[in-house]
């Protein structure tokens, strides 16, 4: 480029006599013509691939755009600035010569972040994949690999400086064990939130609690420290990823079925209708369209209680909690309706009052009535 303007017949311009303003015109245009034309191409290579279904290529183009254009700009600029700086002073020609390297090493870790962040959208896009990946799994490799990103990227601009890589890393390692015992939650938390990516106990959208602690609602975020959970009246609860490790956990959205299991009483004067009543229960289960098949499914007479003689039915259904109780409703009823079509009926507590024989009233006198109350004095036998 420089050879090109110096061939260039300048002589007879104005500024003759300063060839590096028309350098710096010429680089700040020819970046502005890269910049036009390389939008063009990534415009193309974009509807190119929107259209395909392939999670890469338009992953690529969309995180190459910006950083290509803010390089086309910066080293265009950077450019200018060095040969304006060569005119006035050397030293600071060489400031921007880092300067320089630093940005191109930022440039890329910025198209490396967002190529990570674009992939990882796409990896749990059921448009990109048939079988989208977890969501769980696929964040927590997303996060690696941009803390990997940022390390790296932050340690070649220390060497590109001129500090030893060497000192540094040994200077981390003793101050990551100072670091370890003042932070030693955080470090519980972060491995805590690591355990939970690699177990995956649940995912981001699944409903959890706790029998230990007061946790229960909807995962809508795992972070590395906190993990934020949503319980049924919208309350947000943060909590601690190394909790996580010393709780159990009980996960209802990985349910494969769920289970019904009630007792119903009949009176003891409808004992006699029993057997009837329990074996036209066990068909009306079988029959039933939302009632598992596969599992174990029960109704027997189970126990003579205080005031009823009662059977049990132990069935399983859908594991959605809405459809749940929709089916056991229906179950239910029909139950009720079983049970009065064979003459029976629920029974509800009750007490019978047994009097000794030989138990007698004794009368009372009764004082004679008043002048003015007519009718009959009352009699009071025994």
């Amino acid at each position: 480029m420089n050879d090109l303007i110096d061939n260039l017949p300048l002589d007879n311009l104005p500024l003759a006599g300063q060839l590096w303003v028309y350098k710096v015109f010429a680089i700040v245009f020819a970046s502005l013509i890269l910049a036009y034309v390389g939008k063009l191409i990534l415009d193309r290579l974009e509807a190119r691939a929107t259209i395909s279904p392939n999670v890469w290529d338009d992953a690529l183009v969309i995180a190459l755009r910006r950083p290509l254009w803010v390089l086309i700009w910066s080293m265009g600029l950077l450019w200018a600035a060095r040969i304006t700086a060569l005119e006035m002073d050397e030293d600071f020609a060489d400031v921007l010569e880092s300067v320089q390297s630093v940005l191109l090493i930022g440039l890329l870790a910025w198209f490396l972040l967002r190529l990570a962040s674009r992939v990882e959208e796409r990896l749990v896009d059921s448009r990109y994949l048939q079988k989208p990946m977890d969501q769980t799994t696929v964040s927590a490799i997303g996060k690696l690999l941009r803390i990997s990103v940022v390390i790296t990227c932050g340690l070649v601009i220390l060497q590109t400086l001129g500090y030893s890589i060497g000192g540094v890393l040994a200077f981390g390692g003793i101050g990551g064990i100072a670091v370890g015992f003042a932070a030693k939650d955080l470090l519980a938390n972060f491995f805590g939130g690591l355990m939970v990516y690699l177990d995956r106990p649940f995912s981001v959208g699944e409903w959890v609690r706790s029998p230990d602690k007061e946790i229960e609602g909807t995962v809508e975020h795992i972070g590395w420290r906190l993990t934020r959970i949503r319980t049924f009246d919208k309350r947000p609860i943060y909590v601690p990823n190394a909790i996580f490790t010393n709780v159990v956990l009980q996960n209802p959205s990985r349910m494969t079925h769920r289970r019904i299991f009630e007792h119903i009483g009949i009176r003891y004067d409808d004992i006699q209708h029993m057997e009837p009543i329990v074996k036209a229960v066990r068909e009306m289960l079988k029959e039933h369209p939302d009632i598992a098949q596969d599992v174990t499914q029960m109704v027997y007479f189970d126990r003579c209680a205080a005031s009823s003689v009662d059977f049990f039915i132990y069935c399983f259904t859908s594991p959605v909690w809405a459809e749940f109780h929709r089916v056991k409703e229906d179950v239910l009823l029909k139950i009720l309706a079983i049970v009065s079509e064979h003459g029976a009926q629920v029974a509800f507590p009750t007490s019978t009052l047994h009097v000794p024989d030989g138990l007698t009233l004794r009368s009372g006198e009764v004082e004679p009535p008043s002048a003015n109350q007519a009718g009959n004095p009352p009699q009071v036998g025994s």
